[in-house]
């Protein structure tokens, strides 16, 4: 058998970046090399133990068989309660549904919606498996180039000039994955001004990275500065990133019922309802105290600063301070056309990348996969002893390139 056995959808997908990345960081580990991956995008904390607890409570308790394909009406209630405390938004079990993972969520919210011929606005740089999503639901990727000089925020002019009468979706990712970029109550407010003259489109606000940020500016949400939009908007978020519960694989969102309805049969026929474990430990996380967390954003805000401070002092390099989540989005186009000691040109971000990891064993994500060119993603949510390493090593490695 071969690729003509596949069928035709799968000619439209790529491999996800970061997966290729990670995979280059175990061949060069299988081969005895230390390498330092800042290319994936998960905490290096532990999940807090109250939240572990409630996992293993959950087992011993034999909470171990199937539930709602949406979620226990436990996890629901938990769901809309950190809406309304922290968004200011309402919803009605009906309108609530788990999965597992927040990936799973956007995708069936695109199976669902999206037909051949109809189109998803994607912000660039954006997070890779986007328009990856879109292709898969048969639909058209449309990305729109944002500015580093707008702190890499759609605007209301790009995106009226994106619509059509086939776009179907518009997404807003904040803090955003790859920048740290968040969107203001007023940029979204504009936003909305633009999309109530086009009642097809669905507003798809990943909110995933919420309580990662770096000032203490209020977190706006698209459903709450607009609720006369909210029949049109669903809200993505999750545990993966706030608890650092990447591997219990528990997303949620919300929105209008219709829509949560056809992503509920979708589910019920492909991955059924998550982990009965991992949704009594969200419950945990979303209802208990989170006094863990001030400790961590200080720690994440040193090791911010301790980047840029090294990119600072690489010539060639350039980068803006994230406004939250836990990556650098870096200028590296100084460095592309500068030689390697081994003779070699570096023509692309594409081969900067790949130059760090095959001679400092420093693994970042070149800008390309999150459709921005001539950038870099680091994510420094690493232990402080090998991020201080890798940054060593990344300054050593561009002082050796030469003009």
């Amino acid at each position: 058998m071969n690729n003509n056995a596949l069928a035709r959808r799968m000619r439209r997908v790529r491999p996800s970046p970061t997966a290729a990345i990670s995979d280059q960081v175990r061949e060069l580990e299988a081969r005895g090399k230390t390498v330092i991956n800042l290319g994936e995008g998960e905490l290096d904390f532990a999940t807090p133990d109250n939240i572990s607890y409630a996992g293993i409570q959950a087992i011993v308790h034999h909470q171990t068989k199937y539930t709602a394909v949406a979620g226990t009406a436990e996890l629901k209630a938990a769901i809309a309660h950190k809406f309304a405390r922290d968004n200011q938004v309402h919803y009605t079990p009906g309108q609530i549904i788990a999965g597992s993972g927040a990936k799973q969520l956007i995708f069936n919210a695109f199976l669902a919606t999206v037909d051949a011929g109809q189109s998803v606005i994607i912000p660039a740089p954006y997070w890779v498996s986007y328009p990856d999503m879109v292709a898969l639901a048969e639909g058209e990727p449309v990305i729109v180039p944002c500015d580093e000089t707008h702190g890499w925020k759609l605007q209301p002019e790009q995106l009226a000039q994106a619509i059509t009468p086939a776009t179907r979706w518009v997404v807003l990712n904040s803090p955003g994955n790859p920048t740290g970029a968040v969107y203001r109550a007023d940029e979204l407010r504009a936003l909305a001004d633009v999309l109530r003259a086009h009642p097809q489109v669905l507003i798809l606000a990943d909110d995933i990275y919420e309580p990662l940020r770096y000032d203490d500016t209020p977190f706006a949400t698209f459903a709450q500065v607009a609720p006369d939009l909210a029949d049109r908007t669903l809200t993505v978020n999750g545990v993966s990133k706030s608890h650092a519960m990447t591997g219990w694989r528990l997303g949620y969102a919300a929105g209008p019922q219709w829509l949560i309805n056809a992503m509920q049969v979708l589910q019920s026929q492909s991955t059924s309802n998550p982990s009965t474990i991992s949704q009594a430990a969200a419950v945990a996380a979303l209802t208990q105290p989170d006094s863990f967390f001030h400790a961590w954003r200080e720690k994440l805000n040193a090791r911010r600063q301790q980047v840029l401070d090294t990119l600072a002092a690489i010539d060639g390099i350039s980068a803006q301070p994230p406004e939250g989540a836990f990556y650098i989005f870096a200028n590296c186009q100084g460095l592309i056309g500068r030689v390697t000691p081994e003779g070699n040109r570096l023509e692309s971000d594409s081969d900067v990348a790949a130059w760090l990891l095959a001679t400092a064993h420093v693994a970042v994500l070149h800008g390309s996969a999150f459709g921005t060119p001539g950038y870099l993603r680091i994510a420094y949510a690493v232990e402080d002893n090998l991020l201080h390493s890798a940054c060593q090593r990344l300054l050593a490695a561009c002082e050796s390139l030469s003009v």
